[in-house]
């Protein structure tokens, strides 16, 4: 089976929201690392993640995440993510990534964060 994850860019107030649709797994996590290192290569360090429609996430999955958040972080930037389904939420917790990760229950929330 093929890799199914689609991601959808928006920009509000110099912020970037990426909605991801799918499994975040082995197959679909470099996907989604091109589009950060991509965007962080233009310049954009302040980015949010919409987990909505995140289904599953894996350890390749948070290994991005973390990665991602490092790699932000050195350059004084930020990645959040919001309204992640509580199953996905659980796995996070469970590794420990919560207290690396940044989530926020809503896209307002995450918004106001940044700034």
């Amino acid at each position: 089976m093929g890799a199914f994850l689609r991601i959808e860019l928006e920009e509000i107030e110099n912020r970037v929201v990426l909605r991801i649709n799918g499994r975040l797994d082995a197959a679909s996590a470099p996907l989604l690392e091109k589009k950060i290192n991509s965007l962080i290569d233009e310049g954009h360090h302040r980015l949010i993640l919409d987990f909505s429609q995140v289904d599953y996430l894996s350890s390749a999955g948070m290994r991005i995440l973390l990665s991602s958040t490092k790699l932000l972080k050195a350059k004084k930037g930020s990645l959040i993510l919001f309204s992640v389904a509580a199953d996905v939420e659980e796995i996070i917790k469970m590794a420990g990534f919560d207290k690396i990760l940044h989530i926020c229950s809503t896209e307002k929330e995450a918004l106001q964060f940044q700034k």
